[in-house]
């Protein structure tokens, strides 16, 4: 059964699309069949994986705007399991022309309805905003992953967050869970990091996940090559924390026997 996962925070620095990248190309790693969808306008999951977005024939725009079917703007990567339906920077017009279509909270959900069975897993790299863009990825989606960085300010803005996330799943996509909470950007040395920590768990308790992203200069390095870090530097800290954050998800969404036997209750 696949599941299609937003990577979310209106709050730019985050590590949202260096999430997006990773857990990805991860999943791919350990056999799972990947589609990342970058709705983000400026691009970062698209030239990070490789691609130059200026380059790419249909986009996601094309999807969205044109009406051209997805299968026709999904690119196969070099990484065997993981394909990409890439953004452009005629997005940042996307939300105005979509103003007047019916639905059109709902066009991505529709876009992605034709393609998400050919997955395991479909990653939606957002913008950093809760425009129309953010709203038809969270509508489309079956959860969401809020990357918090453990820095100043960490939880600032996540009220408007969770707010919104509230009024989708009144309004316009009752399914909508909050897959986890994602501490990143940790460093042990430092006071600041463990108190964003406790503080973070202490809010959300078990809807944080176990792995903390460390900071790690290879996960910043490794964009500017095209290459997630998996590939740029298989041993680093980064690639092996999203590597882990790749193993809890997939064990957080394999059926247990106790939930199967609640499931049929």
């Amino acid at each position: 059964m696949s599941k299609v996962i937003a990577i979310a925070n209106q709050k730019g620095g985050v590590g949202k699309t260096t999430t997006a990248i990773n857990l990805a190309a991860s999943l791919s790693v350990l056999e799972k069949k990947v589609l990342l969808v970058d709705v983000d306008p400026q691009a970062n999951a698209t030239s990070g994986i490789g691609y130059d977005p200026k380059e790419i024939e249909n986009s996601i725009y094309e999807c969205l705007v044109d009406g051209i079917e997805p299968e026709k703007a999904i690119i196969k990567t070099e990484i065997t399991g993981l394909d990409l339906i890439s953004s452009h920077i005629d997005l940042v017009g996307a939300e105005i022309e979509m103003l007047e279509a019916e639905n059109r909270e709902m066009v991505l959900k529709e876009i992605l309805a034709k393609v998400r069975d050919d997955y395991d897993y479909v990653l939606i790299d957002c913008s950093p905003s809760l425009g129309l863009l953010t709203l038809n990825a969270l509508t489309a989606a079956d959860s969401i992953i809020i990357p918090v960085q453990c820095e100043y300010f960490a939880l600032e803005g996540l009220g408007k967050l969770l707010n919104t996330i509230q009024l989708i799943q009144k309004n316009l996509n009752t399914e909508l869970e909050i897959e986890g909470f994602l501490l990143t950007m940790y460093d042990a040395r430092l006071r600041l990091s463990n108190h964003v920590v406790s503080e973070v768990k202490q809010h959300f308790e078990s809807m944080v996940f176990e792995t903390l992203i460390l900071r790690n200069v290879k996960l910043s390095e490794s964009p500017s090559y095209g290459l997630p870090a998996i590939m740029y530097d298989a041993k680093s800290k980064g690639a092996v924390s999203y590597m882990n954050l790749a193993k809890e998800l997939i064990v957080r969404n394999t059926p247990t026997e106790e939930n199967l036997e609640q499931k049929q209750e």
